[in-house]
C-alpha cells in the first residue's frame, strides 16, 4: 500500500538533524527546525489513509519512504510500532529512535535528514521547489 504527500521547499531548510525528518502542513518554517525537509505538506498524520494507519500500528511492518525533489531521489526504511497514535493535524515525523508521539510516523528508521544528500536540500532551499514524500507500507 502506497500513499504520496506534495510538499514545498523553503528558504530555511537546514536538514541536519541527526535523529529524525519531518515534513508540515504549516507554511514558515525558522532556523530552528532543522529537521524539517518541507513545507506546506498536502497531509499531517491525521490525514494518513486508514488502511496505512492499521499497517504502521503493526510493529512487524516495514516502511519505505522516499524522497523525490527533481530528478533527486532519497530513501528511508522504517517500522511500524504498536503505540503509534498518528493524529497531528500538521506534521509528519519518521525517527531513527522508538519515541512515539502524535506526530510520530515511523521508528527505527535507517536516516535522519543529515543524510539527505546537500544537492537535493539545495533544491529544497528554493521555495519555489516541489516535492513527493511517498509512504509504502508492507
Amino acid at each position: 500500500m502506497r500513499f504520496q504527500i506534495e510538499f514545498s521547499g523553503h528558504k530555511n531548510i537546514r536538514s541536519l538533524h541527526e535523529k529524525t525528518i519531518e515534513i508540515t502542513k504549516e507554511s514558515d518554517l525558522t532556523t530552528a527546525g532543522d529537521c524539517i525537509i518541507g513545507v506546506n505538506a498536502a497531509s499531517g498524520c491525521n490525514d494518513i489513509p486508514k488502511e496505512i494507519k492499521k499497517k504502521l500500528k503493526n510493529h512487524n511492518s516495514v516502511v519505505k519512504f522516499s524522497i523525490k525533489v527533481d530528478n533527486q531521489s532519497f530513501e528511508i526504511i522504517g517500522k511500524g510500532h504498536k503505540d503509534l497514535v498518528l493524529s497531528h493535524p500538521n506534521d509528519i515525523v519518521i525517527r531513527k529512535s522508538n519515541f512515539v508521539c502524535p506526530r510520530t510516523l515511523a521508528v527505527c528508521c535507517n536516516k535522519a535528514s543529515n543524510s539527505i544528500p546537500r544537492k537535493m536540500i539545495k533544491l529544497l532551499q528554493d521555495p519555489n521547489s516541489k516535492g513527493i514524500f511517498a509512504i509504502e507500507v508492507k
